[in-house]
């Protein structure tokens, strides 16, 4: 493989009200998962810091919530513009600091760009109503006003797609925002917010922090500025920040864990599918929260089904994310790989049959082999945690019904996903399948203009689509005698 020559990294700072601050006499390291080298040094913000990133956010908000909603959507829709003009150069940062490939990299900031894009032109429909009044001299108004400062947490896994749903969503309503991205992927948001101050966004009204998650998240989500918080992250941790949330009756949209099942029956057309399936599974080495995550085929086609699909993962070419030709890279952090070692460790024994990969690659960089284990028992670690990385359970089923019972067996229900290439079974997919989001003969359940979010243990709300501006907005009621 031929290396290519990737953009110096840029220097990580941190975003308030205008300023970019590089040096606060704390921070960590940024480490390259694919060597383990170490990119920059990351400034923390402590209290001092994050109380006047909350108060630039309060103060910019009484301007930007009165800035006409087409102003609003010039800026978003500049700063869209200004990422596709420079997805090349951030999509090599973004293959630095996570090490997804390149390619996918671009994918993202395509699918970032489109969400600044499509929130911009949603400002202007934000629509109230009218409503018939009972008799005369009587006016009732029912207008949607942006809730205010906002406090967002956004993981390693995509960098560049989840801080852009929460920023251009509450940038849209008319709210203002604190957003802490990763400690361990900041340029690609850092990128983002430079484009919205070239785009025109006011002083404040995004303000970047990094630090300590814990120490963040425990101060901005009770302090009196912020009114609403939009988290992505495991359910363990959402749980602790909407019971924070609660605490002082604060909005909150979380975006949880999921582990998403996908249902192939027995006449579903494996040539499109097993390719469909190997993509979606092992995109961002399966760090992906809406990855197909347990495999149930019908018996008939089963053997067949995990012979392609082994023999497609272990062709793929793994590598660092800068490298030509690459399909996976790294995973993000030496704690994934030691999850994945533990997945191993119960398969095994347990007499699970591995068909392919199942180790680490090397000894340097985050690399494990792109995996698929046969006839998983619906007990083991594989298919009751989420894997979030390159391990694919497969297990057979005998009727639909036992599929469906099985898939939804777990209190998650972020995505799901079943293929058929018979319309009535497509259908009673469709309505089975327990989860705020569903894709039948498809995999396109993350797009701009869709509600992206999860049900039960994955949470609450939704990003994206009309339903991702819901968060950001409260309903006043004017009635008037005129």
């Amino acid at each position: 493989m031929t290396r290519s020559d990737p953009t110096p990294y840029p220097q990580p700072a941190l975003l308030i009200d205008g300023e970019w601050i590089t040096d606060t006499g704390a921070g960590e390291p940024v480490l390259n998962p694919a060597t383990e080298a170490v990119l920059g040094h990351l400034p923390h913000a402590d209290t001092a810091l994050l109380d006047r990133a909350a108060q630039a956010a309060a103060r910019a908000f009484t301007r930007w919530s009165v800035t006409p909603a087409l102003e609003r959507k010039r800026i978003l829709n500049r700063a869209a513009d200004i990422l596709r003009a420079r997805s090349e150069v951030i999509a090599q940062w973004m293959a630095l600091e996570q090490g997804k490939p390149v390619a996918e990299a671009r994918g993202e900031l395509a699918g970032a760009a489109d969400i600044f894009e499509w929130y911009g032109d949603e400002a202007p429909r934000l629509y109230g109503r009218i409503v018939p009044a009972r008799g005369p001299g009587l006016r009732h108004e029912v207008q949607r006003l942006p809730v205010g400062a906002v406090a967002g947490f956004a993981p390693w896994n995509f960098p560049a797609l989840t801080p852009a749903r929460k920023i251009a969503g509450a940038l849209a309503a008319g709210c203002t925002i604190v957003m802490k991205p990763s400690e361990e992927t900041p340029a690609t948001a850092i990128a983002i917010a430079h484009a919205l101050e070239e785009a025109g966004l006011p002083p404040g009204c995004l303000n970047l922090v990094f630090g300590v998650p814990a120490q963040i998240s425990e101060y901005l989500i009770p302090h009196p500025l912020i009114r609403k918080i939009s988290f992505t992250g495991s359910t363990q941790v959402g749980r602790h920040l909407g019971a924070l949330a609660a605490g002082s009756v604060k909005r909150a949209t979380m975006e949880l864990g999921g582990h998403a099942p996908v249902v192939v029956s027995a006449d579903a057309p494996l040539d499109q599918v097993i390719p469909l399936l190997v993509g979606a599974k092992f995109r961002n080495a399966g760090q992906v929260c809406i990855s197909p995550s347990r495999f149930f085929v019908e018996r008939g086609i089963y053997d067949r089904f995990t012979e392609r699909f082994a023999e497609a993962a272990a062709a793929l070419v793994v590598g660092a994310g800068t490298s030509a030709g690459v399909q996976m890279g790294p995973l993000a952090n030496d704690r994934r790989l030691a999850a994945m070692a533990r997945f191993m460790e119960d398969a095994g024994a347990r007499g699970l049959r591995r068909v392919t990969g199942g180790a680490r690659i090397g000894n340097q960089g985050y690399f494990w082999q792109p995996t698929v284990i046969a006839d998983a028992t619906d007990d083991c670690l594989l298919m009751t945690e989420e894997p979030f990385g390159p391990i694919a359970p497969i297990t057979p089923f005998d009727d639909l019904d036992e599929a469906l019972k099985r898939a939804n067996a777990l209190p998650y229900g972020l995505a799901a996903y079943g293929f058929s290439g018979s319309q009535a079974t497509a259908n009673r997919l469709a309505a089975g399948l327990r989860a705020g989001m569903v894709g039948v003969n498809s995999m396109a359940i993350s797009i701009a203009e869709l509600p992206f979010g999860g049900v039960g243990d994955s949470g609450y709300g939704s990003e994206g689509g009309t339903e991702g501006l819901e968060g950001y907005l409260e309903t006043r009621l004017v009635s008037q005698t005129v």
